[in-house]
């Protein structure tokens, strides 16, 4: 992180942080407190390995590093992960969609990463997902520049990426027409109104709102087109998970910390913008998430999204030869 970066970031976090001087003992310096934070956040280090650098328990490291990066998202809070509310916002992101990717009418790509955390106590298989290992579950919306415009984090592990998209507040504003996306609008160059949506994988339900692949099995040329097409717009959203890990390595290994502090390291690495409404994403065991079968609307919208990719108006040189 360059010094001028570190400055302004102490200088907006730095009085949030700092604790008040008495006879017992003097408090760290916020600055000190904030490196030490981001240094846990960027190397992915024990606090039983830093201690002995840092010169501070790891029992005060553990409350040091929560309270930081609480800080860091109440700070934050109103300037990033700032989701469009107008039409104009989603049509630029859907615009550079298609400049950069080739893909229209893609509002943002959705996909989550399961966090590796310790087993709470008491939780039985609730944090225990379908790759062998116990974790929570980040659920992020990415532009065409692989910025996070939108993020959930908090789910159990043991959650499917279906249950967790059907309990959101995203998918439920979307279907019901609040999110602010464009009117019907005819794809480029062709006079056939198709909606504005997500792009997904597999693992979502098909919803005039949501676009994912066809099945694997049986496949036409040209729906294996379509699916060379979306996945390479879809593959912004694993690349932005990438970056993300790469540079806040603490994600890259189990995390030995509570949940609720494994929720606030993931919030502060994403910058996430509402924590209130976070805190309320785990799913109630037993509870109804919704069916996870492709609507007929939805259907016939990836079949004249299949058809223009494959027409001469939105064809790209290369896709014959990319499947």
């Amino acid at each position: 992180m360059p010094p001028a970066m570190f400055d302004e970031l102490l200088a907006r976090v730095g009085p949030r942080i700092t604790k008040q001087y008495t006879f017992y003992r003097d408090p760290l310096e916020p600055g000190m407190r904030l490196a030490l934070t981001l240094c846990h956040l960027a190397s992915g280090n024990k606090y039983t390995s830093m201690k002995f650098g840092w010169r501070v328990p790891h029992n005060t490291q553990s409350l040091m590093v929560r309270e930081v990066c609480q800080a860091i998202i109440d700070e934050y809070v109103d300037e990033v992960l700032v989701c469009p509310s107008t039409p104009d916002g989603w049509r630029a992101i859907a615009d550079k969609f298609f400049q950069r990717w080739n893909f229209p009418h893609s509002c943002g790509a959705l996909d989550v990463k399961h966090v590796a955390c310790r087993c709470p106590p008491k939780s039985g298989s609730q944090y225990f997902n379908y790759k062998g290992f116990y974790s929570i579950v980040l659920m992020v919306l990415v532009d065409a520049d692989y910025k996070f415009i939108w993020a959930d984090v908090g789910s159990t592990g043991s959650a499917s990426d279906a249950q967790i998209y059907n309990d959101c507040e995203m998918k439920e504003c979307a279907e019901e027409g609040t999110l602010g996306f464009p009117e019907l609008e005819p794809l480029p160059n062709d006079n056939q109104g198709v909606p504005y949506f997500f792009i997904g994988d597999d693992a979502f339900a098909l919803q005039p709102t949501m676009m994912k692949p066809y099945s694997l099995r049986g496949l036409t040329n040209e729906q294996r087109i379509f699916n060379y097409r979306l996945s390479r717009a879809r593959r912004v959203v694993e690349n932005a998970f990438g970056i993300l890990a790469n540079r806040f390595q603490v994600l890259l290994s189990p995390m030995q910390h509570h949940p609720s502090t494994v929720k606030l390291i993931v919030k502060a690495c994403n910058q996430q913008l509402d924590p209130a409404e976070n805190e309320k994403c785990d799913l109630v065991p037993g509870t109804a998430t919704g069916h996870n079968t492709a609507s007929q609307d939805g259907k016939k919208q990836r079949n004249l999204l299949k058809h223009w990719v494959n027409s001469p108006v939105g064809a790209v040189p290369r896709q014959d030869r990319m499947i």
